[in-house]
């Protein structure tokens, strides 16, 4: 078997040779002695991220500029499938994810696992900020529901799959991929399982994938909205058009009251509200019925 651990990077000089000495050194002191090589996708970086990689013995491949995590992440399994990978091993390049937890996450592909996940819910976090660790649990909730799962971690960038997965799960996303990844493997029946992993706390500085709490927090929000509509676009439309609704019929009964008590007078700009909240929720809740019917 032919495993490829790759790893995205953009301006990791301070962490990069280490994490591929760590991955080396794991690799090359286990009972089976693994057929695998280091890919890195240096997706822009300005700094020596891919110098230091190539020195380091990894095979390097460089974006001209900075793309997203998305795009670094197909590019790695067009990669992998290129070089003839039967397993491929995603990880970060900021140290987070432990090396000595690559070949557990490889043996249980070898067991017929097609996608096994690194939980850090499940296993140890050294630290995680608490915005972060809320964003990630409500992720994992969206994802469970979806995918009617138990996922723990859903946001994991720690995982493993085989070339029969990487070649069938075409990834799209240019912002939820490692959600998309386990929802299309669940849809499609692929095997999926998670294992405890260690979480260590990162160094070489702060995250480049979130300046804030705040802006983390609202981009997360708007995630797992982009989740919802892509996967289940019912219960997404059919919330917002019930709730129009809802607003049409409470005018509505204040229309049945006024009629009822005092009379009906005036009130003709809540009269239009009312028919514009009725007919556009009604709209709304059909045009999920249809996006349903085309996902389908």
């Amino acid at each position: 078997m032919k495993i490829i651990i790759t790893i995205p990077a953009y301006n990791e000089e301070k962490t990069i040779g280490r994490v591929i000495s760590d991955i080396k050194r794991v690799m090359d002191n286990t009972k089976d002695k693994y057929n695998y090589k280091i890919l890195i996708v240096d997706d822009g970086s300005k700094d020596k991220t891919a110098e230091i990689a190539k020195k380091a013995g990894a095979i390097v491949y460089s974006h001209p500029r900075n793309y997203g995590l998305a795009e670094a992440f197909r590019t790695e399994i067009k990669l992998c499938l290129k070089l003839g990978a039967d397993i491929i091993v995603h990880t970060d390049a900021d140290g987070q994810y432990l090396a000595k937890d690559i070949p557990t996450l490889i043996e249980e592909v070898k067991k017929g696992n097609d996608l096994v996940l690194g939980s850090r819910f499940r296993g140890t976090i050294e630290e995680m900020p608490f915005i972060k660790r809320l964003g990630n649990k409500a992720f994992s909730r969206v994802v469970s529901n979806i995918t009617h799962m138990n996922i723990n971690d859903a946001q994991t960038g720690f995982r493993a799959f085989n070339r029969k997965l990487a070649e069938r799960i075409p990834i799209i996303s240019t912002h939820t991929y490692t959600q998309e990844q386990i929802i299309k493997a669940v849809k499609e029946k692929f095997k999926v399982k998670e294992v405890p992993i260690y979480f260590a706390k990162r160094e070489g500085g702060k995250s480049r994938l979130m300046k804030g709490p705040f802006e983390y927090a609202a981009k997360a929000f708007v995630n797992i909205l982009r989740v919802y509509r892509d996967y289940e676009p019912l219960k997404f439309f059919g919330f917002f058009g019930e709730t129009l609704m809802a607003l049409g019929f409470l005018i509505a009964l204040f229309f049945l009251y006024e009629h009822l008590t005092t009379g009906i007078q005036g009130h003709i700009g809540l009269l239009f509200l009312m028919i514009i909240l009725l007919f556009s929720g009604l709209q709304i809740i059909l045009f999920g019925f249809l996006a349903d019917m085309m996902r389908k």
